[in-house]
């Protein structure tokens, strides 16, 4: 079955939550499963079990309460960020395997670099040392999954001082442009999805 890659450049969160939905929503066995690579204007995201107080402080940037798993999240310029709308059942791969398959591109784009990353158990997502370099959050509905992984590639971090990034007080964040990687976010995108398509090649056998 193809799968479609959708450049859709800077948009709003809101409105590509609202596509995200309605085309899981929308979707037929026949649906060919797509990765939206985007970047948002400065917006926090809420999951699920997100806790208002890990909301330190107001600096004007909107919140939007949405529904995949997880804490309360940054996005901005200069992060990409890619959204996995995939049929796992017709994949034949498990949530966790998808965690797994997407935590592991992000770790196979770094070490093309020479930086070491790793996962941690119990909090998805990828780290270099202690600090957080890419945030993951799926919400899988009727076998679908939708959501996906950001990357900080190039922007302002300053945003993720006023939150507790993904409950975690005090969690450091860092970006591929302080690792000495020098990628605009729109070649990160290319090259990630690129590491996603291949990771979920070996996932899917």
């Amino acid at each position: 079955m193809p799968l479609i890659v959708k450049r859709l450049g800077r948009v709003d969160y809101a409105p590509t939550f609202q596509a995200m939905q309605d085309f899981t929503a929308g979707r037929t066995a026949e649906t060919p499963d797509e990765i939206w690579i985007v970047e948002h204007p400065p917006v926090y995201t809420l999951g699920q079990a997100g806790k208002p107080e890990h909301i330190l402080q107001d600096i004007g940037i909107p919140l939007v309460q949405i529904d995949r798993g997880g804490q309360v999240t940054y996005h901005g310029p200069g992060q990409v960020v890619i959204y996995l709308l995939l049929d796992l059942h017709r994949r034949k791969i498990k949530v966790r395997e998808l965690v797994t398959a997407i935590e592991q591109a992000v770790i196979h784009l770094l070490a093309t670099y020479g930086v070491t990353a790793e996962r941690r158990d119990g909090a998805p997502g990828v780290y270099v040392g202690e600090a957080k370099v890419a945030a993951l959050g799926l919400r899988i509905r009727h076998g679908c999954s939708y959501h996906g992984v950001s990357l900080n590639v190039d922007m302002d971090l300053s945003p993720f001082a006023a939150i507790n990034p993904c409950g975690y007080a005090g969690l450091k964040v860092i970006q591929t442009k302080d690792l000495n990687i020098p990628l605009t976010a729109h070649e990160a995108g290319e090259q990630l999805s690129q590491h996603l398509l291949q990771q979920l090649d070996i996932q899917h056998g």
